[in-house]
């Protein structure tokens, strides 16, 4: 008789990282997720130059809740959001943690904050199926070197996507990101009814500060 798979919910404590001081005059916040195999303690770094130029915005950075060693048995580790095994499970695992994170900090901001969510590489993903399921409205999406995952559910799809800004970011030397699979990302949002807004820049499979900077004055320009 073959072994029966059963699942048992448990407790457990999730890492996050914060630039900036939540308060009642917190107008903008960023939730930012990490790729494969990052921490996010490194990863909220590339952000700290924006929460210094503007007071009134907070970053927020959870982790993955799986880690592992990057190579062999020791030395670096790196987080992960999911993987193939128990992959349906997994995801309403971080799903529930992303909406109890929300929670927490939205309920310490300006009761008509703005919530920027920016998703890098497999954290992109992460975040469009947590948004689908998510308690708030995010005022921005935006996916970098990263995709729409194509098997969400076609309803919850539409519902999140209808009226919500999305803007996409790739470097131009991107590794991992082809030409044609950037395209591919445009005729689905084009699909969905969707016009994304699509930022390039010089570069890798890698955040950048010159077009973390044009997100942050695009939305300060349309807050105005």
């Amino acid at each position: 008789m073959p072994a029966q798979e059963h699942h048992l919910p448990v407790v457990r404590t999730a890492r996050y990282y914060q630039l900036g001081e939540l308060s009642a005059a917190t107008r903008r916040v960023w939730f930012v997720a990490h790729g494969y195999g990052q921490l996010a303690t490194y990863f909220i770094r590339h952000f700290a130059f924006l929460s210094e130029a503007d007071p009134q915005l907070v970053i927020i950075a959870p982790e993955g809740l799986s880690r592992f060693y990057l190579q062999g048995t020791g030395g670096r580790v790196g987080a992960t959001w999911m993987t193939r095994e128990d992959r349906l499970t997994e995801i309403e695992d971080y799903v529930a943690y992303l909406n109890q994170l929300a929670e927490t900090i939205l309920a310490q901001a300006a009761p008509n904050v703005a919530v920027t969510v920016l998703g890098f590489s497999q954290g992109a993903a992460t975040v469009s199926r947590w948004l689908a399921q998510a308690p708030f409205r995010p005022a921005h999406l935006v996916l970098w070197a990263g995709a729409f995952p194509p098997d969400m559910d076609f309803t919850a799809a539409s519902h999140l996507l209808q009226g919500l800004p999305v803007t996409l970011v790739c470097g131009t030397q991107d590794e991992f990101v082809s030409e044609e699979a950037l395209q591919k990302q445009l005729q689905f949002f084009r699909a969905m009814q969707v016009e994304p807004t699509l930022i390039r820049f010089e570069g890798k499979h890698a955040l950048n500060a010159g077009a973390l900077a044009q997100l942050q004055e695009a939305e300060q320009l349309a807050s105005e």
